[in-house]
């Protein structure tokens, strides 16, 4: 892998993580136009999603010092009600990882798969907005919602626990490349009628256990003593997924309170068109 390709494959991962559109179906894409052996490599690909999970925390640090002070009080409070409901949603991708992982790592070498799982997130996307009615509010027109301190801060009264659990359904399927996780897992809170600032907040913080909980269990297993990528092209990789999933994850919270999620349908759809004419 090239520096440049190395910076290419930093920036998809980094934009395409946060938006609805899958960033592991782009990595694969990316890797087919630049020539890059989709196996290669691993340390490449964990050292990306670390970097766009690092954004995250930039991004909701306040949020998560929050948790993290009230959760560690140990009582019955808003903060520590968060992280259980967090906690439940990993459920379902643990049990993924722990008995599929053999299979899911297979459809990572299927340009089709990423087709036809591009299309489904496409399908969810469209069904998420005409759930939420977005498909028929005016573009911009503000929705008026009273709400409490919690809800405000997307805490107890936010997400039910039953909800965490089908929101996490929707990341474990998402494992499939071209299934995007984030438009996954906020299709299927606002089906469940998840309110949409809420699902943003939880989604991208559910996410982050799972991703730093892999990496460690590579490293610790030996899967990481070696790389084919120099490591010059490693630290552009992970800049520029850092920078620009900085930039998407910003541009995320703001598109899910107010915009139309049918458009990133769209361009799901069209991409996973180009891909049956072309791949």
């Amino acid at each position: 892998m090239e520096w440049y390709e190395a910076i290419i494959l930093g920036l998809v991962q980094g934009l395409t993580e946060f938006l609805p559109v899958s960033s592991s179906g782009h990595l694969i894409i990316g890797k087919e136009l630049l020539g890059v052996e989709a196996a290669d490599d691993l340390v490449f690909e964990v050292l990306v999603h670390a970097a766009t999970v690092l954004s995250t925390i930039v991004v909701f640090r306040k949020q998560l010092w929050a948790l993290i002070k009230g959760f560690f009080k140990f009582k019955n409070n808003d903060e520590t009600d968060y992280v259980l409901k967090i906690c439940v949603s990993m459920i379902p991708v643990f049990i993924i990882g722990m008995f599929f992982k053999d299979f899911v790592e297979g459809l990572f070498q299927s340009i089709f798969v990423v087709g036809v799982a591009l299309m489904c997130t496409a399908v969810l996307l469209f069904l998420s907005d005409l759930a939420s009615g977005s498909l028929f509010k005016k573009a911009g027109a503000p929705v008026k919602v009273k709400e409490s301190l919690s809800e405000r801060k997307g805490y107890r009264n936010g997400i039910s626990y039953w909800q965490a659990f089908v929101v996490g359904l929707g990341q474990a399927l998402a494992v499939v490349p071209g299934l995007s996780r984030s438009g996954t897992t906020i299709s299927t809170g606002l089906l469940c009628g998840v309110r949409r600032d809420v699902m943003a907040q939880f989604s991208f913080l559910m996410v982050m256990i799972p991703i730093l909980g892999e990496s460690f269990l590579q490293l610790v297993g030996g899967e990481m003593t070696e790389s084919a990528v120099a490591p010059f092209s490693l630290v552009l990789g992970f800049f520029a997924a850092f920078v620009s999933g900085l930039f998407a994850c910003k541009v995320m919270i703001a598109l899910v309170k107010k915009a139309r999620l049918s458009w990133f349908a769209l361009y799901c759809a069209v991409v996973a068109v180009l891909i049956f004419i072309f791949m």
